[in-house]
């Protein structure tokens, strides 16, 4: 019975190991918060272990346990909302607020123009949760649109629209960032202008 129990944790561990940092670093986007991140980690590693049993091996393991870290999330964040009456999807879905601002200008051209790792973290954690969860399981770690449906028990068609959606939001509010920088670098220099020779 030991051996059984040693062989489990064995074969658990050695498959968690390649995630953890993966996993910290998308729980530490959707939550926002360090020991948050922590938290929704460790009953992750929990949850995981104890339905050990019912993972087939051979299949994605991967994709399997950042489906229990994205559940465990997302029913603490409805537990919390509901207890703090924080917006739903529906009310936070106003099409006004998902359309770019500054028309033919793509995200990639927006990081080009001095922003920061910083900035693109600020702004992917700035997404509503159902965008930001698309978008941290897709662009940032990599899954498929089929894997991230899988994950997050929605259709592949609202994987894509999230996706879009997301991005177009993503694109807004980095070009936002992207001329705040701008106008602040201005009024600097305006403040301090090179002495003439």
């Amino acid at each position: 019975m030991n051996t059984v129990k040693e062989n489990k944790k064995t074969t658990f561990q050695e498959l968690l190991m390649p995630e953890l940092g993966a996993l910290f670093r998308t729980a530490l986007r959707m939550t926002r918060k360090r020991e948050d991140a922590e938290d929704l980690v460790q009953e992750t590693i929990v949850k995981s272990f104890a339905a050990f049993e019912r993972f087939e091996r051979g299949t994605n393991f991967r994709a399997w346990i950042f489906k229990i870290l994205t559940n465990t999330f997302i029913n603490n964040y409805y537990r919390v909302r509901e207890r703090d009456k924080l917006p739903s999807l529906d009310e936070m879905e106003d099409e006004n607020a998902f359309q770019p601002v500054f028309e033919g200008i793509t995200p990639e051209e927006a990081l080009l123009n001095t922003l920061t790792r910083e900035d693109i973290t600020q702004a992917i954690e700035a997404l509503p949760l159902e965008f930001r969860a698309v978008v941290i399981l897709t662009l940032v770690e990599g899954f498929a649109y089929k894997e991230t449906s899988e994950i997050l028990d929605i259709p592949i068609g609202t994987v894509m629209s999230r996706l879009h959606r997301g991005r177009k939001l993503l694109q807004k509010m980095l070009c936002e960032y992207s001329s705040n920088k701008k106008t602040a670098a201005r009024e600097i220099h305006e403040e301090c202008p090179a002495r003439k020779s």
